[in-house]
């Protein structure tokens, strides 16, 4: 059991590590090139915050663990909503914009009851039909995602530029290798997570879908925290709340797209509760934008978010 907790240990750190040097060393690539600041923080910043989840559910994927694959997604997006909101509306109060309000948060609503629909194939057939993500589900959720990338595009096109953090630029040679040695990184310590979680999974007794929803899921979410967190403390609402709902879109849209693109996943209906939490809380923080002080996620919300968190892995883990 050590072995396989040393395993996550290390590759949750290799993960983060190997992420953070990628969009270092891309981000300084791109500013090469004269790409703005603004477009660097959409793709580079944005894909690299997400590359745990990413590299962990493809290769998970790839091995055919697809529990996995699939409770990394949902256990990081019930995650970002209720344990890194919750977190950082304790720390500070986080006043939403109104686009969030009434466009990324309902896309992200939109993208979990997708992900609901396509993967419970036996509500709309013979209940002897195996529920799965297909390739054709993976292709559409893939379109999705082109069509939120178009949307991003054309809203940050009319944001003003000096409100982005200035990008770092290094040596031409010390970016490709913070390229390469983030990608070795991100392969390496996502390839050590997945076996370490196999592993902790048939050691504890415990399926693979749970410990995606929980252990999995919360370790490649560690970017995501870090950045919000620092965003509160800096009193920076947008970069908190925008990083959190976009990566729960991300998520669904592009990993796991790409994962079902290269291997089906089968679903199990373990998933479902993590399936439900996702809508439940994108619902719930949808409301809380007119509760109390208007488009404002308080401390009293974040309180709540965090408990109900801490009571649904409560949960997993006493009926695993």
């Amino acid at each position: 059991m050590w072995l396989a907790i040393l395993f996550l240990i290390i590759g949750f750190a290799l993960t983060v590590f190997g992420a953070n040097w990628l969009v270092g060393g891309a981000s300084s690539l791109a500013k090469m090139f004269r790409i703005s600041n603004l477009v660097i923080g959409l793709t580079v910043v944005a894909f690299g915050t997400s590359m745990p989840e990413f590299v962990v559910s493809f290769l998970s994927s790839i091995n055919g663990n697809t529990d996995i694959a699939i409770g990394n997604v949902v256990g990081s997006n019930v995650f970002n909503t209720l344990g890194i909101l919750g977190i950082a509306a304790l720390i500070y109060p986080i006043a939403v914009q109104r686009s969030t309000v009434w466009a990324e948060i309902p896309i992200s609503l939109f993208a979990a009851l997708l992900l609901l629909l396509m993967a419970n194939d036996t509500w709309f057939s013979n209940p002897e039909v195996v529920n799965i993500v297909s390739r054709f589900d993976g292709l559409i959720l893939l379109i999705f995602f082109c069509l939120f990338l178009l949307y991003t595009f054309k809203y940050v096109s009319n944001q003003n530029e000096e409100d982005v953090e200035p990008v770092e630029q290094y040596p031409v040679p010390k970016s490709f290798f913070l390229v390469i040695i983030g990608i070795l990184g991100l392969i390496g310590g996502g390839q050590l997570m997945v076996t370490g979680a196999v592993k902790l999974a048939e050691i504890a007794g415990i399926s693979q879908a749970v410990i995606g929803l929980t252990v999995v899921s919360i370790g490649t979410s560690i970017p995501e925290l870090a950045t919000s967190v620092v965003a509160a403390y800096k009193r920076n609402s947008d970069i908190a709340i925008g990083n959190v709902v976009g990566s729960n879109i991300f998520n669904i849209f592009f990993i796991l797209g790409s994962s079902a693109l290269v291997s089906p996943l089968p679903f199990k209906d373990t998933l479902n509760s993590g399936i439900y939490l996702c809508i439940a809380s994108a619902v719930l923080l949808f409301l809380f934008m007119f509760l109390g002080e208007k488009r404002k996620l308080g401390r009293v919300q974040g309180g709540i978010f965090l408990l109900i968190y801490i009571g649904y892995t409560a949960y997993l883990v006493v009926n695993a």
